[in-house]
């Protein structure tokens, strides 16, 4: 073990101290920044930062789950990312069947029930069976809920709702007057799980990119400037223990 993960792992022991279990946040959401910079900054090719990146999401996934956290939502590929080379993203595809084909087990053994945000009907058939396997697989575990927003974008998210919507009034299945925030929120991606109490954007940027806009309305954001790759226990405790330091208003 590095002296880098043991300095980290003696600093959570000391941050677990200060934490109040009562008040942790119930649902924390990441958009996982920083994996390309920290490639190229150690000059290593831009796929290395994200199977880096990926190995961090169980480790934060594991902190987590012990803390009393009961879902961590993980912003994994956008509407956008499809515009990036066409070498990263065959790369991402190729990470993300790794990743479940390797993870299954682990996933079932330490509880962790896997769900998925976004429209997937642009990935491959194989992809989306592994991912249809893996959630079918995990579909009881209960210790806590990962969620991989993948070809996500909210105002995709909110387009389809909307589409849905008004599909459903045409079909006189809804009235308009039964259109409400609550119907709204029950047509989203999202309809099952609870909004966000904590968003957290590493890499040290400040924008929401398109993500969860709806779900966030009353979230709190924090950004930190570690990179994801380098994101571990120490930096998710300070975060929750920041968390717990403010007064969350919900329009009050």
């Amino acid at each position: 073990m590095s002296s880098a993960i043991l300095e980290d792992e003696k600093k959570g022991v000391q941050l677990s101290g200060e934490l109040d279990l009562s008040k942790v946040p119930k649902h924390i959401a990441f958009i996982m920044d920083g994996n390309r910079r920290w490639a190229k900054n150690k000059r290593l090719p831009i796929h290395f930062g994200h199977y880096k990146g990926a190995e961090v999401i169980d480790k934060i996934v594991s902190y987590a789950a012990d803390l009393g956290v009961k879902v961590i939502t993980v912003y994994a590929f956008s509407t956008e990312n499809w515009n990036r080379s066409q070498e990263e993203v065959n790369g991402l595809m190729q990470l993300f069947k790794t990743y479940l084909r390797r993870k299954k087990k682990s996933m079932l053994k330490q509880g962790v029930k896997l769900t998925t945000i976004g429209n997937l009907e642009r990935f491959s058939l194989p992809l989306q069976k592994e991912l249809s396997e893996v959630v079918s697989v995990t579909e009881g575990c209960e210790r806590i809920q990962l969620v991989l927003a993948l070809n996500y974008g909210s105002r995709n998210e909110i387009t389809r709702a909307v589409r849905k919507i008004v599909e459903d009034v045409e079909n006189k299945k809804i009235s308009k007057q039964e259109v409400t925030e609550n119907l709204i929120s029950g047509y989203l991606d999202t309809a099952d799980v609870m909004d966000p109490d904590l968003l957290i954007r590493t890499s040290g940027e400040s924008r929401l990119s398109n993500f969860l806009l709806w779900q966030l309305s009353y979230t709190e954001v924090m950004t930190v400037p570690t990179l994801w790759p380098d994101f571990g226990k120490k930096d998710l405790l300070c975060a929750i223990l920041e968390y717990q330091k403010r007064k969350r208003r919900f329009g009050e």
